[in-house]
Order: C-alpha cells, then sequence, then structure tokens
C-alpha cells in the first residue's frame, strides 16, 4: 500500500522537490534576458542586488534573478552551464539543508549559486571541504566566476599567518577546511584585541562532504594545546611491560566495544613489574598512583586497540594518525590524555610531551554558531536522523541529471579470506583483459597493500591511493578511468575529484604544461596550450569509448564497513552523469567487520550448508542480514556521538559565556567599572568571611582579616580599632574597607595617568580570564574521564557532571575576581620620566651605540615573529607570580623592566633606558 500511495502521490521528498522545480523554470525564463547582457552589465548586476537588499528586498525576492545571472556568469567565465537539477540544488543549499546527490553531478558548480546568493548580504559566506588541496582548487575555479561577477575569494590553508587569514576572511566568500575554521575561531578568542581578530562572524556556510566533516571527523574535538612536564622515561618504561602480559589470562579486550581492561591476574603482575620498575609506591589503586594507572591503562590501549598501517601510520619518524573513514592521514592531529605517547614509545619514535588543553570545541558546536548551515554529499540519507536531531538539517536527495545505469549486483560472501582474495585477482584479471577499468576499495592501509601486494604477485600493474600517498590523490584518481587501469584505494577514493572515464581533462592539462615548462624552460603559448586541449580532448574520447565498450568503472569492494554510507560511496564513484558502470562486494567471515559481529553464527550456517572454503555464495537476504548488522552498528556509534554531545554541550555553554565576555571586555575602551565591581565582591567576601553575618563582634576573625587585606588588596587597615568601636556592623567596615581600596586604587590611576591603568587593566583581566579557563578545562577534563563511576551508586552521571561542572565554573568566576583585583592592587606604579631623565636616557642611548655595535632581535620559538617578551611587575613583597601583560604599544617608555632593552644594547631595559636616576622603583 505504501508503495502504490508513493506513486500516486510521491514521496514527501518528491512533493518538496516539485515546487523548486517550478522556480528553476522561471530562472530559464530569463536565459535569454541575461544573455542579451554585455559582461559588465552582468557584473552591475552584483551592486544592483546590493542596492534592492538595503532598499528592504530579500535574499528569497532575489533567488530567480540571481541564480540567472550566476548560471550565465559561469557560462561565460568557466565555460559550464548550470543544469536544472543543479539549480534545484542550489535552492536546498539556500534553504539551509543538505542536499544529496550523486557522484559526478557537480556540487562543486551547485553551491556557486547559494554561495553568490548569500554573500550579496555582505556577512562573508565559508565554503568548508576537506582537504587543503580541495579548498585552493575550488577557491581558484569557482573564484573566476566570483571575480568575473565582482565578488572576492579568499582561501584559508595550512600555513598561513594573521594578516593572511584576516584578509582571506574579510573577502565575500572565503573557502577552507573544518579544521583551520574550528582552529581559527579557538585562536581568535584567545587574541587581545579585536584588530587581531581573523573571523568576523558566522553568519553562511556550506560544507562539501557534509557526512565526512559533520559526522565521522565531528567525533574528535578540536583542541588547542601546550605542552607540559616531559615523561617519555616513564612511557618507555611501561611500555616494555606490555609485551609480557598475555591476553585472556592478563587482559580482556573487546573489539566489538573497542575497549580493554585488565584482570586480576594482569593487575598483580602490572604491580610487580612496575615495584620492579620503582614506580610504584604500595597497591596500584592507592591516591599516590594514579598517574601510574593512567600510564599503564593507555600503555594497554596502545598496543591492543591501536594498529600501524590501520589507525596510524609512520612518516618521518611520527605517529600520524589515520582517519578510518576517509583513509586520510589527519596532519597536526594527536591522540589525548598521553595516548598519543604511548603510541609512540610502542613504536620506538621519538615521544613529544602531553600537552595541556588551552582551548576546545567539537566540530558539532562549532557548526552549531552558524547562522544559516548548509551542506552536500553524495550519501547523507542513512544519517538523515543524525543531522536532523544534532544539527537541525534537513536531507533532500536530488533527482539526477541523466538515469543510473549502474548495476550493484549482491555480495558473495566466502568462508575464509584466501578463498575471497583469490576470486578478487579472478575478476580484476577478467576486467582487466577486456579494458575495463576497475577501482578496488579497501577498508584500511593494511588491507590496501594486503591487495597490491596480491596484484604484483599476479603481475597486474596497478596503483595504489591510501594515506601514504595522499599528495598524489588527484593524479592517481584522474588516471583511474582509463581503459584497463587498475586502481586499490582507501576510503579516501578521491572525494572531490570524479573518476571520469578515458580520464580527466583538466588534471592531465595541468600535467601536460607542467612537462612543457620542464622541456622548453617557458610557459607555453595560448595556441599551444590549446593545442594541447584538443589533443588531449581526442585521446579521452577514444579511451571513453573504449571503457564504455568494456562496461565502464566496475568498483569492487574487499570487504563491508562498518557504514552503509561508506560502502554507498565506493559505489558512487561508478556511474557518473549516465555512464554503465558494476559494483560488487566480496566479503569474508574472517573481515573484521563479520569477524567481531557475526562470524560464529554465519560461519555455521555456511558450514551446515556444505559450503566449501572456497565457495562463495550469493543471496539477496546476505546482502540484508548484513545491511541489518550495519543499521545496528550505525544507530549504536549515534548514540555514543549523541552521549558525548551531551556532555560536550555542558561546556559549551560555559564556553559561549566565557568568549562572550572576553569580547566584551575587548570592545570596551575601558573596564574600569567591571575592575571596581570585582574589587567590591572580593571586599564584601573576605568580610563575610570573616565577620558572618549572624555571629558575635567576639567571634569575628579581625586579625584573619586584617591579615588577608594586606595579601590580597595591599591595604594596612585599622580594622582592629574598628570592630571595637560601639555599634558597628560587618556591613559598615564592608563599606569602609571597599572605600579604602578605592582610594588606593585612584592614587595609582593618578600617579600612572588613565590612559596606561586603563590597559592595564584590560590586559590583567584578559590574561587572567585566559588563564582560569584553561585551568577550568583541565579539571572538567578529569572531571570527565571519572563521571560515569557515580553511576554506581545509582545516580545519573549525566546530571551529576551538569552540577559539579556548573560548581567549578562558579569557582572559576570567583577565582577570577580574586586574582584580578589582587594583582591590580599590588602593582607599582612610576610617574612617568621627565624631560631631563629623557635626556639622559637619550644620552646613554647613543654612548652605548658609540661602544657596542650590537643587533638582537628577539623570536617567538613557536611562530618565528619579532615579540617583546612583557612582564608583570607586582609588588616586592607580593609572593605570587601573575600572568604574563601584553604590551598594549611598542613604544620604548611601555618596556617592561626585565625585558632586553629595545635599542639593541644586549641588557636589561632597567640597566640600560629604562635606568631611573635616583630612583629605585618598579614600573609598569
Amino acid at each position: 500500500m505504501l508503495s502504490v500511495a508513493r506513486k500516486i502521490f510521491g514521496s514527501s521528498n518528491d512533493r518538496q522537490i516539485k515546487p523548486m522545480r517550478k522556480r528553476a523554470e522561471k530562472i530559464n525564463a530569463l536565459e535569454p534576458a541575461m544573455q542579451a547582457l554585455s559582461d559588465e552589465e552582468l557584473k552591475a548586476k552584483t551592486v544592483e542586488f546590493r542596492k534592492r537588499l538595503d532598499a528592504g528586498e530579500t535574499l528569497d525576492d532575489l533567488l530567480e534573478e540571481a541564480f540567472a545571472v550566476v548560471r550565465e556568469g559561469s557560462v561565460r567565465a568557466l565555460g559550464m552551464r548550470h543544469f536544472d537539477v543543479q539549480l534545484i540544488g542550489g535552492m536546498v543549499l539556500h534553504r539551509g539543508a543538505i542536499a544529496e546527490m550523486r557522484t559526478g553531478e557537480g556540487k562543486t558548480l551547485v553551491a556557486t549559486l547559494a554561495v553568490y546568493l548569500n554573500a550579496l548580504a555582505g556577512k562573508g559566506v565559508h565554503v568548508i571541504t576537506v582537504n587543503d588541496y580541495l579548498a585552493s582548487r575550488d577557491a581558484e575555479w569557482m573564484g573566476k566566476l566570483y571575480g568575473f561577477l565582482g565578488m572576492t575569494t579568499g582561501t584559508i590553508v595550512h600555513g598561513l599567518n594573521d594578516q593572511e587569514r584576516k584578509a582571506a576572511y574579510a573577502c565575500d566568500i572565503t573557502y577552507g577546511t573544518n579544521n583551520e575554521f574550528g582552529f581559527d575561531y579557538l585562536r581568535d578568542n584567545m587574541k587581545y584585541s579585536l584588530e587581531q581578530m581573523a573571523q568576523r562572524g558566522h553568519a553562511y556556510a556550506i560544507v562539501d562532504e557534509v557526512d565526512s566533516i559533520l559526522i565521522d571527523e565531528a567525533r574528535t574535538p578540536l583542541i588547542i594545546s601546550g605542552p607540559t612536564d616531559d615523561r617519555s622515561d616513564l612511557y618507555r618504561t611501561v611500555n616494555e611491560m606490555i609485551p609480557k602480559l598475555e591476553p585472556e589470562t592478563d587482559y580482556e579486550l573487546d573489539e566489538k566495544q573497542r575497549s580493554v581492561i585488565y584482570t586480576e591476574e594482569g593487575i598483580e603482575k602490572m604491580e610487580e613489574m612496575l615495584e620492579e620498575a620503582g614506580l610504584l609506591d604500595g597497591s596500584l589503586w592507592d591516591p599516590q598512583n594514579v598517574s601510574v594507572v593512567h600510564h599503564a591503562n593507555q600503555a594497554l590501549r596502545a598496543h591492543t586497540l591501536f594498529h600501524r598501517d590501520k589507525e596510524y601510520l609512520l612518516k618521518d619518524g611520527q605517529v600520524m594518525l589515520v582517519d578510518e573513514f576517509t583513509g586520510r592521514m589527519m596532519d597536526g592531529r594527536r591522540l589525548s590524555e598521553g595516548l598519543h605517547q604511548a603510541i609512540e614509545a610502542k613504536e620506538g619514535v621519538e615521544i613529544k610531551p602531553e600537552n595541556q588543553t588551552l582551548a576546545s570545541i567539537t566540530f558539532q558546536n562549532y557548526f552549531r554558531l552558524y547562522e544559516k548551515l548548509a551542506g552536500m554529499t553524495g550519501t547523507a540519507i542513512t544519517e538523515a536522523a543524525e543531522f536532523a536531531d544534532i544539527y537541525k538539517l534537513e536531507v533532500f536527495q536530488l533527482p539526477t541529471n541523466k538515469p543510473i545505469q549502474r548495476i550493484d549486483e549482491d555480495d558473495v560472501v566466502y568462508r575464509v579470506a584466501s578463498a575471497k582474495y583469490q576470486e578478487i585477482i579472478n575478476e580484476v584479471r577478467d576486467a582487466r583483459a577486456k579494458g575495463q577499468p576497475v577501482l578496488l576499495g579497501t577498508a584500511s592501509i593494511e588491507k590496501s597493500e594486503i591487495v597490491s601486494t596480491l596484484l604484483t604477485q599476479a603481475k597486474i600493474p596497478h596503483k595504489v591511493l591510501n594515506a601514504r600517498h595522499h599528495e598524489k590523490e588527484a593524479e592517481i584518481i584522474a588516471d583511474a578511468g582509463l581503459p584497463g587501469a587498475i586502481t586499490v584505494a582507501t576510503n579516501m577514493a578521491g572525494r572531490g575529484t570524479d573518476i571520469q572515464l578515458g580520464g580527466n581533462l583538466e588534471m592531465r592539462l595541468w600535467k601536460a604544461i607542467d612537462e612543457y615548462k620542464t622541456k622548453h624552460g617557458r610557459e607555453p603559448s595560448d595556441e599551444e596550450e590549446r593545442a594541447m586541449e584538443e589533443e588531449i580532448k581526442a585521446e579521452i574520447a577514444v579511451g571513453k569509448k573504449e571503457a564504455l565498450a568494456a562496461g565502464g568503472l566496475f568498483v569492487l569492494g574487499t570487504e563491508r564497513h562498518e557504514s552503509r554510507r561508506i560502502d554507498n560511496q565506493l559505489r558512487g564513484r561508478t556511474g557518473r552523469q549516465g555512464d554503465p558502470g558494476k559494483s560488487k562486494f566480496f566479503i569474508s567471515v574472517e573481515d573484521d567487520l563479520m569477524r567481531v559481529f557475526a562470524a560464529d553464527r554465519l560461519n555455521s550456517i555456511m558450514k551446515s550448508l556444505g559450503i566449501k572454503e572456497d565457495e562463495g555464495i550469493t543471496h539477496p537476504w546476505m546482502n540484508k542480514a548484513i545491511e541489518t548488522s550495519q543499521k545496528k552498528i550505525e544507530e549504536r556509534n549515534f548514540e555514543i556521538r549523541k552521549n558525548v554531545l551531551k556532555y560536550d554541550d555542558v561546556i559549551n555553554d560555559q564556553r559561549k559565556a566565557i568568549f562572550e565576555q572576553r569580547r566584551e571586555f575587548m570592545h570596551a575602551e575601558a573596564v574600569t567599572d567591571d575592575v571596581t565591581e570585582m574589587r567590591h565582591d572580593v571586599v564584601d567576601e573576605l568580610v563575610s568571611i570573616a565577620m558572618p553575618e549572624k555571629a558575635f563582634v567576639e567571634q569575628w576573625d579581625v586579625e584573619g582579616l586584617t591579615e588577608e587585606l594586606k595579601n590580597q588588596l595591599a591595604l594596612d587597615l585599622p580594622i582592629k580599632d574598628w570592630a571595637a568601636e560601639e555599634g558597628v556592623a560587618n556591613a559598615e567596615i564592608a563599606e569602609r574597607v571597599r572605600a579604602a581600596a578605592d582610594e588606593a586604587f585612584e592614587n595609582k590611576v593618578t600617579l600612572a595617568g588613565g590612559n596606561q591603568i586603563r590597559q592595564v587593566e584590560k590586559q590583567v583581566l584578559l590574561q587572567v580570564l585566559d588563564q582560569k579557563w584553561r585551568n577550568h578545562l583541565q579539571q572538567i577534563d578529569q572531571l570527565r574521564s571519572v563521571i560515569h563511576l557515580r553511576s554506581y551508586g545509582q545516580r545519573d552521571p549525566l546530571n551529576e557532571f551538569k552540577e559539579e561542572a556548573f560548581k567549578l565554573f562558579n569557582e572559576l568566576l570567583s577565582s577570577m575576581r580574586t586574582e584580578v583585583t589582587r594583582i591590580l592592587m599590588n602593582i607599582r606604579i612610576a610617574p612617568p620620566p621627565t624631560e631631563d631623565q629623557r635626556a639622559q636616557m637619550a644620552a646613554a642611548r647613543a654612548d652605548i651605540l658609540k661602544r657596542e655595535s650590537l643587533e638582537e632581535t628577539h623570536l617567538n620559538p613557536d611562530t618565528g615573529d619579532n615579540e617583546m617578551t612583557p612582564d608583570v611587575v607586582e609588588g616586592p613583597n607580593d609572593p605570587h607570580a601573575g600572568p604574563p601583560l601584553h604590551q598594549a604599544e611598542a613604544d620604548w617608555s611601555k618596556t617592561p623592566r626585565n625585558a632586553a632593552c629595545p635599542c639593541g644594547s644586549g641588557k636589561k631595559y632597567k640597566h640600560c633606558h629604562g635606568s631611573l636616576t635616583g630612583a629605585d622603583q618598579r614600573r609598569v
């Protein structure tokens, strides 16, 4: 009945697409008018649209005209005309939804429609891709269209400095990767002035390969971190103990849950080994041994759950993580909580210090910052529930421009992997013999190299695309459609670069131009380049004809993945734009997915049916059973991600509050009111602790309050005399202390001058806030790692986490008020130098330059930027070290006393141009 109803009324998706088809017809009707415009008149449409927006029209009002302008601009600038289904895709993206479009349907071009329309608002549009190559390629390629229509395009890639990033974000359209956008957001919220911040808001973003970025990569948060103490010896020592443990006897491994725990025997054995190594004091579970237990657990995880060439690989002596969904190396990403160091110890490479979290955010919470978010991919419908639940994004399945001719054959299941691989080799040999290109999909680097070895032994020429050869990704994929080409690929499979039968014109032309430049030492002329292009086109046409005659691209899956979406992505590599093609998966009971989730049951069924080891069975029921298993795994993984997000949402609310407060401080010309309020809160708190509301005068801690006021506020007040006054109340004493504190600080303001002290107030406030926030993140991480234990007491860990995190946040605010007040009240201010003193400093400088020709540049070891190293100068008796103060200006009069003198003498400023005759004072 449901099937009949769909045929009569159409699906929900069809009903929502229908009105978009009508809008596409209106856009088509505008085409003749757009074709009649000159290039300048077409470009002037951008200015016209912006004026109309200012006059009150909406982006929806402009949609048909804007899309017609983009289509005509694309014809002239790129030589490509949007199909009607691409216009519909643009409408879906503008709506703030996900467009599921099959491979080869031109998603890169589709994005230009919604990007141009939304960029008219002038708030900036972000286009997010999965890697730097695609970001640069798409920005350069589509930038021709945007430039033709009078818009600017920027690119955010790894290695840009702050000025370059700010310039890129200032453009109408900015391309970049998810990591770069997320890290820039975190870095912006660690800056000390608005002028240093790169991003200018989060108005609208289109995420390419949205399933990869918002789901696969969203399991790992973005973290900016700084190094802590070096514990490499401890990691190496513990690492040497793990191989001495026996599986099952000393530890229990659960591959399904990806967890491993010590058994009682294993704990005893570890205790003995740790005691012998001198690392254990008492029992393994004594409080002082918490750190050792943590290291022992991480070392065990590194040996049992993480495998070289699967979860990570070694490159240039470093452990590089591999994304299990895309197969790409995750450059710059490290596992937290000492796990990465444990893997480095296991592999015998240099162990880099553990890191302290300075700032972090999950991709879910970063992308939810955008006022409007959209995405596009070839595979999203299987994850529609997660997109709706987490991101409030609807998924639309768009029709293809031409009917799909791909044949998806049933899976073939074998009892043993060797029989499966033998049949795969036979299939590849047959396909190659008739000139059919083959793409073999594998689940890991390790499996891709097994297949490659077997092909080599069978003397079948092929290319391998995995994280080891990622820099050749586009080139390998560009040639994967040549007749008889055999390509072995991990899940990365060239996402973003289509496999075109006969070869990829763009890539082959770039290669031909490079070869020409190498041979002739110059760029080819326009005529020579056109001749090359025509020659390559002719070769591609011949190759495509041969490949089509052989049946099109054959996608051969060597095993199933945990997610149906990854399998669908692999299938989607073939059958683009109505081309014929075929896909088929070969599976064995020994594959990771089958072994972990269904090996025993499936093996027993096949044995009972009399299936031999070298025989494969094919049946739609097998496909259905495997798909059902994948659905269950997907649901479980979704619940895990959802649970992680629930915890992160707690800290995200706090993060937004802190970052918003930071921006308010930076926006404000002065933060005097905030500092004064903090000072008063600190006074009230100190008085209320020493003199509780309902306590008798005899119970007041007068001496304790006097001492605290000296330490915290640098005030020596007659609290004892005040308390002895008849009828005095604690409220009145608090009022007197507040007045005394205000007066003391006003004297500093008068002495230093308003402008200087206002800058100091802001810098102290921002840096103390940052310091306290970093400490808070550490506490939250530690809380998160142990809060699950509350479940043993029949308490909900999430609710407990919320309560504890709220208490910690209140402690952060209280601690921040105290620290800011203490630093500002203990600062000693010296008056600015007189004219005579300035003259003495100038004479001293001239004398030094005559005697010594020294030049010294102080470089920040992390960034290489020229940077003075400032410090906070506090009261001479203050035992506490405050956070470093960044200089507001670069003039010498504000150089910190202990920094190098800017004259280049090599001396400290206080011993050079900062020396004040007849004065032994410290200054800011």
